[in-house]
């Protein structure tokens, strides 16, 4: 006789990840879509106007910056200015860095990463090449936990666990928590070139902006990426993506207004689907195959998500689905040292997902 799960039961069961054996659906929703749509390739390819964003933003940001140093202005009018207004240009650079790390601004790799490294001029943190190579590790191994850096890590989900100021904590840190993924995964070797001149050309730009509009500069800038990938709005965009809410599913849109302010980034079915597709045309990717998308559960408030993850008692950093589906945690492993100390192929290596 089965017996009846106690509310102890119930609850623990809620701090464990949902495991699962099956391949990931996303592969063979992309076959069918293709089979479905074969126009939908004409989506694909480069939109350059997104190097014209960038340079906009950045010196957007940069004047802002210097302005409101240069003024002496209250630290609060500083902290007010990051939050409603850096927030939201800091969060567009990232999801900037995003389409340059699928090459998907300029047609030269080289031109792509020298525009990442541009959007980190107004991030304070150098981000853009650690970023990109992790990235594409997400897309090749989605849901395999030690090889997919989209997930906190186990430390992190034992002390958040469901309580609900833990989880705002969580969410108002959550830069750092990015920040450290990839110390959780098995994936290429964090230092190579590109990731030193990322480092050394923020480090110059930021002792620049220093040097030319003093500290609170630097204080606007650090705290509009910090606001921007947290407790914010904006925030919910990391929480929409994978989380899961919906039993089976594990990918997420967001169709609500902001997408506007960050480059359609809320399409994160359809980038999924076909990573090659700019952001100017994922709505078009959408609209072609409603078929496809309209039955999947997406959200309308980014505001809404995050309320939601931290007042929920069923939601927490354990809400995702974890694949362990035999030979994915080893095929093409890409770190030259494991976790376990064991070794692995030299180099580095960019993952671009079949598609």
């Amino acid at each position: 006789m089965e017996s009846t799960p106690t509310g102890k039961e119930e609850f623990l069961k809620r701090l464990e990840f949902t495991e699962v054996t099956e391949p990931n659906s996303e592969r063979e929703r992309r076959r069918e879509l293709l089979r479905a749509h074969p126009d939908v390739k004409l989506l694909m390819g480069r939109n350059p106007w997104s190097a014209a964003c960038i340079l906009a933003i950045v010196a957007a940001q940069l004047a802002i910056a210097s302005a409101l140093s240069l003024n002496n202005v209250h630290w609060a009018i500083v902290l007010g200015f990051a939050y409603l207004a850096g927030a939201a240009m800091n969060h567009a650079l990232y999801v900037l860095i995003h389409e340059a790390t699928h090459n998907l601004i300029g047609r030269k790799e080289s031109t792509n990463r020298v525009l990442g490294i541009v959007c980190d001029f107004a991030l304070f943190f150098p981000a853009a090449m650690s970023f990109r190579k992790y990235h594409l590790q997400h897309h090749q191994f989605g849901g395999v936990k030690d090889l997919d850096p989209d997930f906190a890590s186990d430390w992190e989900a034992r002390i958040v666990r469901n309580i609900s100021w833990r989880k705002a904590l969580f969410l108002f840190f959550f830069m750092i928590s990015l920040a450290c993924r990839p110390l959780n995964v098995v994936g290429p070797p964090l230092w190579d070139k590109w990731v030193t001149a990322n480092i050394l050309v923020v480090i110059a730009v930021n002792v620049s902006i220093f040097h030319f509009a003093g500290v609170y500069a630097l204080l606007y800038l650090g705290l509009s990426t910090f606001f921007g990938l947290g407790l914010h709005p904006l925030g919910g965009r990391s929480l929409q993506e994978h989380y899961t809410t919906a039993e089976g599913q594990e990918t997420y849109s967001y169709y609500g207004p902001l997408n506007r302010l960050a480059f359609n980034v809320g399409y994160h079915n359809e980038h999924h689907d076909l990573v090659n597709v700019p952001w100017s045309n994922l709505p078009k990717l959408k609209s072609k195959a409603p078929e496809f998308y309209e039955p999947l559960k997406s959200y309308r408030s980014w505001t809404g998500v995050v309320v939601d993850f931290i007042r929920n008692p069923d939601l927490s950093c354990y809400s995702r689905i974890v694949r362990n589906v035999s030979g994915e945690r080893t095929r093409n492993s890409p770190r030259k040292t494991s976790p376990d100390g064991k070794k692995g192929p030299k180099g580095d290596t960019d993952f671009q997902p079949s598609v």
